[in-house]
Formats: structure tokens, sequence, C-alpha cells
């Protein structure tokens, strides 16, 4: 079977093992993070890498019993126990590396990315009764310690760099950070340091692994993770266009034709459907060349009927 078609054949499977886990209550991480890894490791056994989190959590634990009483002394002592004594560290040399991005593969080999290690961060952190959220930072995923999570304001949180052995950041380094990653023209607000969710944190873990496919000119895998944003977040429309391109990539043209006729009809501001090549003038959206892709792709499904 070629290997597209065997990535397809167990979407299904994956996917909804991935909506078990969103909908479960609580904010547990961990259960879709390895549910993604399977992408990657169709017979991935999710359980070990649970007793280890479990595990981590109560030695954490113990460690942060004999720290001090207030929030930056507790904060110290976690990133010594998680950065010092289990050496998780940021993959600096190698960051473009697919298994940094799965949990299995982090926990195995100690490394990651920022949003990777930040999964590892809040799992036992959670474990330990450490008040521990993500932030959806642009360009470079951080957390926040705080006494009462959502209700404090940024100014009042600690801030973490999970990639760089839990460092802790100013609001001026915060800035620095921002500019590094989105350019001068960036204005820092501190709207930016908000809590993420659950569905924000496993949203972004897979459109960075989707670009990462994309870039590798892995097209099966990325249309997997594209499979699987559209079951968590079937309002992704964007998706259904990227989705559609690689589809027409892999020469799958009647899934492509399906997934960007969706997109056109959903987009908000749809271009009129073209009845000859001189109406595609104009536009700066991309929906004039999709309708060409569309026309195209037609022709083609057409001919196999």
């Amino acid at each position: 079977m070629p290997f597209s078609l065997h990535l397809q054949s167990r979407t299904a499977q994956v996917a909804a093992e991935l909506q078990r886990a969103m909908n479960a209550p609580g904010e547990e991480l961990a259960a879709a993070a390895l549910a993604i890894a399977r992408v990657e490791y169709p017979s991935l056994d999710a359980a070990p890498y649970l007793d280890r989190l479990a595990r981590m959590g109560r030695e954490a634990t113990q460690r942060l019993a004999r720290a001090g009483r207030g929030r930056l002394e507790t904060v110290r002592a976690f990133n010594e126990y998680l950065y010092d004594e289990q050496g998780f560290v940021g993959n600096r040399d190698r960051y473009d590396d697919p298994r940094n991005s799965f949990l299995n593969e982090v926990l195995e080999r100690r490394t990651g990315i920022p949003i990777s290690l930040a999964v590892v961060y809040l799992e036992v952190a959670r474990r330990t009764g450490l008040r521990v959220d993500g932030i959806n930072f642009p360009g470079h995923f951080l957390l926040r310690a705080s006494d009462d999570g959502a209700a404090a304001a940024a100014g009042d949180c600690i801030i973490i760099d999970p990639f760089h052995g839990g460092a802790l950041l100013s609001e001026v380094d915060c800035r620095e950070l921002l500019r590094q990653h989105v350019g001068e023209e960036a204005a820092f607000d501190r709207s930016l340091l908000e809590p993420a969710t659950r569905h924000h944190i496993i949203v972004r873990m897979l459109v960075n692994l989707k670009r990462l496919y994309v870039r590798m000119r892995s097209f099966p895998q990325a249309r997997f993770i594209s499979d699987l944003l559209l079951t968590i977040d079937p309002s992704a429309i964007s998706e259904l266009r990227d989705r559609g391109l690689l589809a027409y990539h892999l020469q799958d043209f009647a899934a492509a034709l399906r997934d960007l006729e969706e997109y056109l009809r959903l987009s908000p501001r749809p271009e009129p459907e073209p009845h000859d090549a001189e109406s595609t003038s104009g536009g700066s959206d991309g929906s004039n060349e999709l309708w060409e892709h569309v026309k195209n792709l037609r022709k083609r499904v057409a001919g196999f009927n």
C-alpha cells in the first residue's frame, strides 16, 4: 500500500483519539499530544509516557516541598528539577527535527521546541499543584505562573521561557522577543500574555507540525495534520484550502476539488466563479488562483468519469 494511502487509512482512528482527548474534562494535554505523535508512530502506546509524567510529577512534588513558600522560589525549584536534574533542553542545533514536536520523543530525548517543552512543563507542574498556564506568544511559546490562573493580570505573573531552561522573562524581555520574531513594527500588548486554552495549544502544535512537513515536502503527513486540525476545529476553513492543495500535490484530484470548492463557497470574501480566463483578473486574496485550480480539477475529474 502506498505510504499516503496507509496514512489515510488510519486518519479516522487518530482523529477520533484526538477528539476524545480534547473533549476530556480538565486541562490535560498529554493524551492529545500523544495522539498527534501517532502520525509518525502508529502503534504508539501512550501508557508508559503518561506513567513517566506521573512519576516526574511525584518527584517534582517532593522537590517543591523543600523549596521556599513563595511563588518565585517554587518556580525556581521546579525549573531546577526539570532542567538541571532531568536535563530537558531546547534543541537549538536541530530545531526543525520533527521529533521535537512529538511528546514521546521529547520525553525520551529530553529535548524539543518551545511548545513541546511547554507541554512537559505544564503536565508535570499540574501534577504538583503549581499553577502554570501556556502563553500563545507570537513566534515563541511561553508560560506564566500565577496564584489564580486566568484571573491574574499579566503583570502579576511570572513569565517563563520553556525553551531556554525556564528563564524568567521581564516585560522588556517579552518586548524584545516579539521584535525578534515578528519584526520592529510589532506592537506589544499585555493581552499577548493571556493564558492559552488546551484548544489553542493543540492547534498551535498541529499548525507548527504541518508547516514543517510542508517545508520538508512531506505532503502525506501534512495532509494528515490538516485532517486533524479540521477534526478539532471544523470551522477552520483555511484548512479546507490547505488540505485541498495538499491533495492536489498528491494527485488526489477528486478530494482536492471537494475541499477547494467548499473553501471557496465558505470563504468570507469569495470571488465570483469565472467563466473564462479573462474574468480572473484582479483580486488579492488568492481566490482567483484557486478558481483556476478548481476549473482544471473539474476537467480532470470529469475525464475520470
